[in-house]
């Protein structure tokens, strides 16, 4: 585990395989090494910072690469995943990005999830997915 960062009952999360926090927070916090929050991923290429494309899906697809990465760093899978939230610039996309979000959740397992129309994202991505799991 890169970077994990130990803090009471709170560990800090931080891979390189995913991008680097824009601002001031975590890409994930474990609590009591049993929930994990991951914070929202856009569609960034880690060694870059950049988002990977224009598309929505492609953005999509990468986000939850990202996301992942995170879980991974904290000996998790999707599998794990209990609830997420997906952010969107424009709701015509809403089905875009269920058919990458489906690749990787099945349908027999998949989280909880809220989806919201935003006015504006970071770097100008089109989506972010955030997420909460569970050991």
């Amino acid at each position: 585990m890169s970077g994990n960062v130990t803090r009471g009952i709170r560990r800090i999360i931080d891979t390189p395989k995913a991008p680097k926090a824009l601002a001031s927070y975590s890409q994930g916090v474990l609590v009591r090494d049993t929930t994990l929050y991951i914070s929202g991923q856009l569609g960034l290429v880690p060694e870059t910072m950049e988002l990977i494309s224009t598309n929505v899906q492609q953005q999509a697809d990468q986000a939850l690469k990202n996301i992942g990465e995170i879980l991974k760093a904290a000996d998790m899978d999707f599998g794990n995943v209990v609830k997420t939230t997906v952010l969107l610039t424009d709701m015509n996309h809403y089905q875009l990005v269920n058919e990458i979000y489906a690749k990787y959740f099945v349908s027999s397992n998949s989280p909880a999830r809220a989806a919201y129309a935003v006015a504006k994202l970071p770097k100008d991505g089109l989506v972010e997915i955030e997420g909460i799991a569970e050991r």
